[in-house]
This record gives C-alpha cells, structure tokens and sequence, in this order.
C-alpha cells in the first residue's frame, strides 16, 4: 500500500486494518502526494492505497473504475455511500466490539470531513440559525449547480449528527482508545 507519511491516512489506515482485522498489508511510505501514490499504482510499484476519498477517486480516475482498473473493497467509513451499495463499511468487518470500537473511533473523522463549527456559550437560538442555513446552502440548486461543474461532491451531515458523533467518540473508553494509539505507534 503507497503511503505519503507516519501522519496521512494513507499510512495510518492500512496500519489500523492490519492490527484490528489482521491483514497483512505492506505499506511503503515516502511518496510525496496523492498523485505520487496514483502514479505508483498505474506503473505497478504498489497494489493499492487507502484513504483516497470516493469523490476523488470519482472526479479524478473515473476511468478506473469504469475500465474496472481498481476494485473498491471496503469503505473507511462509518455510513455508506449511495453509489457503493455492495461495498462493506470497515465496521461491517469487524469481528467483535472492541474491534467495532477502535474502527470506530479512527474512522469518525471521515464523516466529521470539514465541520464549521462555533465557539461555546452560542445561544441555542443562533445555532440552529447557523445549522438551518447551513443545510439550506447544502440543498441550494445554484451552489449545487456550481459544485456538479466543479465536480465536487457534496455529501452534508447536519449539525445535531456532527455533535452527537463528537459526544459519542469523546466517550471511548480509554482502553479503546490506547489499543488504537498503539497500534498507530
């Protein structure tokens, strides 16, 4: 598996699969960018990667999958994605809670992706202003027109499911939490 660095998901991915689920993935780390790690693939140097975003893969390597030069085979991620119906969520592959757990925890913050956020002590009143006009933006046609031409994807969670992940994930049990630290060292 190509990796970029200690710290990417390209690296640190394929090192929680290998020490929860117990596959045996070699990862190469030190290809400097994403495009590194796709030109890799396409020469033949590695045989695959992961954290590479569904929407990424959509906008930039199409082909790939269309020409089925890549087979997806599971989504690191907590929810499904619409156009991958048959492809596992990484928790679907776990055997027990624990492992259930510590995917859990690493693998939330691919929902979270880019969350606008506020600082505390905001009046309920103004959050749920700021929550209504964020998802009304997010259903916008003419921002929706301008993503679909910019090919980007947009995938929003609302507010209350954001900050009800943050609650949960704050509550791991420690346990939990220092078996995925160390599995990461």
């Amino acid at each position: 598996m190509a990796a970029t660095g200690a710290a990417a998901d390209t690296d640190q991915f394929p090192r929680i699969i290998n020490g929860v689920l117990g596959t045996k993935m070699k990862i190469v780390t030190g290809y400097p960018g994403g495009n590194d790690v796709n030109l890799a693939l396409e020469r033949g140097e590695v045989d695959g990667r992961c954290g590479w975003s569904w929407s990424s893969v959509k906008s930039t390597r199409s082909s790939w999958v269309a020409d089925k030069k890549i087979t997806i085979l599971m989504q690191l991620s907590l929810a499904k994605h619409p156009d991958l119906p048959d492809v596992p969520l990484i928790v679907d592959l776990a055997r027990n809670d624990e492992q259930r757990a510590i995917l859990k925890l690493i693998f939330a913050r691919q929902a979270l992706g880019r969350p606008y956020l506020a600082p505390p002590g905001v009046p309920q009143d103004r959050v749920d202003a700021l929550r209504k006009a964020f998802m009304d933006t997010m259903k916008d046609k003419d921002f929706l027109a301008e993503a679909d031409k910019a090919q980007l994807e947009i995938t929003p969670i609302d507010g209350a499911s954001v900050q009800k992940l943050v609650a949960e994930v704050y509550q791991t049990p420690p346990d939990i939490a220092h078996k995925a630290a160390e599995i990461l060292r």
